[in-house]
This record gives structure tokens, C-alpha cells and sequence, in this order.
């Protein structure tokens, strides 16, 4: 039996294919390549059932992964994060059944783990030793990581006002580490002149083929939690997209595989109202969108004035009957602190979009009361330090808790 059933890249806007033995970036025609694969053949060879006998990492679903030989493979354990049922929330928002699918728990801490772990990999296997990519912070530090396991070098380019977390983390993976004073744009402008001055391999966001099968997972995944059933909706914190894209992907991949059945989840792309690209094309019910000038959000993973898988984003909500929806810092961070306070869980500023918007789609009837909702949170709370601002009360080394609480009751 094969390791890997892929069967060619493709371009989703001119139809050109690809051989997957070499390293290919783009289509000709500037369009992100995707993966194929031999369905068929997968079909006739695995059912869902053996998946449960496999170890619980993303590499369980091997044969829908892109990398051929199991050598290649780069892994730090990512993948089957928990789906967690919210019902405090849920009961808070009037929505009973409220998921929440928690990838800070991943190696690095974010989701980026999974592309860079399925993109390192399949850079590998075709002779990549070294790998350029402009980030916000989490990709950065998981491609800088996964590059380090692999025995790459990387080179990373980051905004200057990054999560400092994320600026260690790449730091520390001993890549070749870049602050610009700008966005992740600007960064992207100076990678894309370093490939084309050191002939280093562009792992910039759906610039590879790769990085969205690892992403893609996490929509397997959910369907596997939930016993092979589909939710209504699934909501997501969308910059580049490529999660977004991955999980619509997968869920087609399934439909033609059998292994489910029904109407696809509504997908939803939650964005920040301080840049909302994706947001204003859809409510101009265009296919692309335009550069958002001067964006600012806390949300910082979030923050991509313009993606080059815009169209695919777009595609993905609209087949699905799916919407876009921004929501404010502000919003966000006040569900943020929600969720730590009735769930237990410190979910980051773009995760706590997504139940923001949930909550507003709720509220606004898009979302039913009997649905079945999965949010993605998409990284750990404790990588975004600056996003909370906390002042205990400070105590004399002889005071006593039972005398504070004493005297602030008399």
C-alpha cells in the first residue's frame, strides 16, 4: 500500500498540472498550485476505521498528505488537538451545541505547526536546504523550528511589532532572523528579493503548495471527532486563508472519498474590522479584494492587507453557503476574557474572534440555536502577553489574603 496517494499539482484558475517530484512555487499563470490526489485509489485501499488504530498526530492520515516516503517526514507530534464542548458559552450565546477546536496546543504553540510540518516535510523530499518566508510571528517561528528539526536553514522576515514570543522562537531555531519596520506585505516584498537573489525556496504563504495540506487537517480531523458528522458551521480566523481553504478542501476530499455524507459545514471568514479585505469583497460579492490600506489589529495573525488566495477564500464561503464577518479589537478581547472566565481556557485574540463572531451571527439569526458550531482557536493565549493588562493588588510580606478580603468587606 502507498504511504501517499497524491497525484499531481493543479491550478485552480488556468487548469495547468504539475509533477510533484520537482519544486514548483507558482503557476505560470501567478496562481497558487494545489494538491490532487488518487481518490479512487484511496477509496479502495483505507477506510475510516483504520485511522483509529494510528497514532494520534495529523501524520494518521498519510495517504491524503503529500509527502511519498516516510523518511521525509518532519514531525514534532502536531496534530488531533481536542474539540472541546463550550457549554457555559454556548448556554451565554444561545448556542447549545458551541465547539471549540483548541490549536495552541500544537508543538510551537499555533496551527502553523501543521503546514510547517507537511511543507518541511515535502521540501525535503524534493531537495530544498534552505527556505525564505515573511511572517506576522507563529508560521515564522514554526517553519524556523521544523526547518531546524530537518536540518534546513531558514530565513525569516517579520514586522517589527511581532509578538516578541515568536520573534525568540525563530530566534532561537537559529534561522536567519529580519525585523522591517512595516507589515507582513512589506516583509513579503523583501523575501520575494531574497529567492530571487540566493535562489532559496519560497515558503511564503500559498506560494508553496504544501504548507495548506498540513493546514487541511485540522477539517479531517473535525470530521473524525465528530464520529464522521458534519457540523453546521465552522468559523475562522482568516489572514492568508490557507486554514480556511485547507478545511474546505478536506471536507471535499471526504465527500468524494464517502466517508461522509449531507450539505458541507457553512464556512465562515472572521476577520478583524481594522483589516477586512475578505469582509468587503464578499459584501460586494466579488471574487477578489483589494489591498487594505493602513490595517491595524491586536489580532495580529490576522493582519494580511492582502492574500494571495483571496479568490479561493471567497470560493470557499460561497460554495458553502458560508459569509465573511469582522468584528473590533475590542470585541475580542472582552470574549477573550469570557472564555477564560467561564471555560477555563486562554484562547488567543484571532480564536476570540471567532467566537465573536459567533456570537454575533447568533444574534442576528444566521446561526441557529439547535446548530452544531465548531470555532477554531487557532493559538495559545500566553504568545500574545501584551494583549492583557492585568494590576493585582500588591500585598506587605505580613498581610494575610483573610485580612485583604477582611477588610474590603467591612
Amino acid at each position: 500500500m502507498k504511504y501517499s496517494y497524491i497525484s499531481h499539482l493543479y491550478c485552480p484558475k488556468c487548469g495547468n498540472t504539475y509533477e510533484t517530484s520537482e519544486q514548483y512555487q507558482l503557476c505560470t499563470c501567478g496562481s497558487p498550485l494545489l494538491v490532487d490526489y488518487d481518490l479512487e485509489g484511496i477509496s479502495r485501499n483505507l477506510s475510516p476505521d483504520v485511522l483509529a488504530l494510528r497514532e494520534p498526530s495529523l501524520w494518521r492520515y498519510h495517504e491524503l498528505l503529500p509527502v511519498e516516503n516516510a523518511a521525509n517526514v518532519v514531525s514534532l507530534g502536531e496534530g488531533m488537538t481536542p474539540l472541546t464542548l463550550f457549554p457555559r458559552v454556548g448556554e451565554n450565546m444561545a448556542i447549545e451545541k458551541l465547539y471549540m477546536k483548541d490549536e495552541g496546543l500544537v508543538p510551537t504553540g499555533s496551527f502553523k505547526a501543521r503546514g510547517a510540518t507537511v511543507g518541511v516535510s515535502k521540501a525535503r523530499e524534493v531537495g530544498v536546504k534552505e527556505l525564505a518566508m515573511p511572517t506576522n510571528g507563529n508560521a515564522g517561528a514554526a517553519w524556523g523550528l521544523y526547518a531546524a528539526r530537518a536540518g534546513m536553514k531558514a530565513t525569516i522576515v517579520m514586522p517589527y511589532d511581532a509578538p516578541e514570543i515568536t520573534r525568540n522562537e525563530v530566534a532561537l531555531s537559529g534561522a536567519n532572523l529580519y525585523l522591517v519596520n512595516g507589515l507582513i506585505s512589506d516583509a513579503g516584498k523583501i523575501v520575494a528579493k531574497a529567492v530571487g537573489d540566493y535562489n532559496l525556496y519560497d515558503a511564503s504563504t500559498l506560494k508553496e503548495p504544501y504548507r495548506i495540506e498540513g493546514k487541511k487537517t485540522m477539517g479531517l480531523e473535525i470530521a473524525e471527532q465528530f464520529n464522521w458528522q458534519l457540523p453546521d458551521v465552522i468559523l475562522y480566523p482568516t489572514g492568508g486563508g490557507v486554514g480556511l481553504i485547507g478545511i474546505y478542501k478536506a471536507l471535499k476530499e471526504l465527500k468524494a472519498l464517502g466517508w461522509v455524507e449531507g450539505k458541507l459545514p457553512r464556512l465562515v471568514a472572521v476577520q478583524s474590522t481594522g483589516c477586512a479585505p475578505i469582509v468587503k469583497a464578499w459584501e460586494e460579492g466579488r471574487r477578489e479584494s483589494d489591498f487594505w490600506k493602513d490595517s491595524e489589529t491586536l489580532a495580529f495573525g490576522i493582519n494580511v492587507p492582502k492574500a494571495l488566495g483571496d479568490f479561493l477564500v471567497l470560493d470557499a464561503i460561497s460554495d458553502t453557503e458560508g459569509c465573511a464577518v469582522a468584528v473590533d479589537d475590542e470585541s475580542m478581547l472582552q470574549e477573550q476574557e469570557k472564555i477564560a472566565q467561564m471555560e477555563g481556557n486562554f484562547i488567543c485574540p484571532e480564536g476570540a474572534a471567532t467566537i465573536t463572531a459567533a456570537r454575533k451571527l447568533r444574534e442576528n439569526g444566521w446561526i441557529g440555536a439547535d446548530e452544531t458550531v465548531v470555532v477554531l482557536n487557532t493559538g495559545a493565549g500566553i504568545k500574545y502577553p501584551d494583549t492583557v493588562q492585568v494590576k493585582p493588588e500588591m500585598l506587605k510580606k505580613e498581610d494575610t489574603i483573610v485580612k485583604k478580603v477582611e477588610e474590603s468587606e467591612s
